[in-house]
């Protein structure tokens, strides 16, 4: 959990009027799900700190990890061979896992965060049933890692990062059965929405989507939340994306803060160009080949 600010800050805050300093306080620290897939640790593991090393109000990040979700019988589905994420799925249960109360935040876990979250928070309307970038994104590749098919369909992206209005009316439908039951594409563009006045709209530097977005000139501030959506640094072949650099000064500061030298996640030993891992871990030597995870 973040340390966040003060309570005098807080009631500073408070009197001021900012949305964030209502929905994040000491007590009930803001709620942050980030995905998790078992492949990709070091991803989770910097879009938290970066997440913790900017934000000014308390937070609670939540890993939403499919396995404890089904020991538990929430996560029903059986496996969907279009899905490239173990956590394709486990994003529509925020609502419940919230017990249907306040707002919560659901973000996959290959972000960079270079803001503050609070001023994301600044900007929640309760009018809404769910916030988000209204990306118009058409994927540049027809495939994703290890051949997978790349689909294009409306509202791809949107739900890459999504603030919920948990106890909203319009998200009442949004239980456990409907959300193992119904597919991707009604899932993923919001299909239990009827209205779509009720999704509100969030600036695009908040889920700025790397290799589709044009980089921000160097004079200006980095995008608020990077997303390496078509393939991240930590990828042996993604190495030189855009926003690399930042991933990998994040990544590097987050790994002084370790007890001990890490181990390279399989998705760091992966590559299809032949490209060699990072150097200077205890698995460096060692490759990983897609196994259909």
């Amino acid at each position: 959990m973040g340390q966040g600010q003060s309570n005098e800050a807080s009631d500073s805050l408070a009197t001021t009027g900012r949305k964030s300093a209502e929905i994040a306080t000491k007590n009930h620290p803001f709620r942050i799900y980030i995905g998790y897939d078992s492949h990709e640790d070091i991803t989770f593991e910097v879009a938290k700190f970066s997440i913790l090393k900017y934000a000014s109000v308390p937070v609670e990040i939540i890993p939403l990890k499919r396995p404890e979700l089904q020991a538990r019988g929430v996560y029903t589905r059986s496996q969907d061979p279009k899905q490239s994420t173990e956590f394709t799925y486990c994003r529509f249960f925020v609502p419940y896992l919230n017990n249907y109360k306040g707002w919560a935040m659901f973000v996959d876990d290959d972000f960079l965060w270079t803001r503050d979250v609070a001023e994301l928070l600044d900007m929640i309307d309760d009018k809404y049933a769910l916030m988000c970038v209204k990306h118009d994104y058409k994927p540049s590749v027809t495939t994703k890692l290890a051949g997978r098919q790349q689909e294009a369909y409306p509202r791809k992206n949107w739900s890459s990062m999504v603030l919920w209005n948990c106890g909203h009316e319009a998200n009442k439908p949004v239980e456990l059965d409907l959300i193992n039951r119904e597919g991707g594409a009604f899932l993923h563009r919001f299909t239990w929405i009827t209205d779509d006045e009720l999704i509100g709209e969030i600036p695009f530097e908040w889920n700025f989507l790397v290799e589709w977005y044009t980089p921000f000139e160097k004079d200006k501030p980095l995008p608020a939340a990077i997303h390496y959506t078509e393939g991240g640094p930590w990828f042996p072949d993604y190495r030189d994306t855009d926003y690399a650099t930042e991933w990998f000064e994040h990544m590097k500061e987050y790994e002084k803060s370790l007890p001990k030298q890490r181990l390279l996640c399989p998705f760091e030993l992966f590559s299809t160009k032949g490209t060699a891992p990072l150097e200077g871990y205890p698995n460096s030597a060692e490759r990983w080949e897609w196994d259909g995870c």
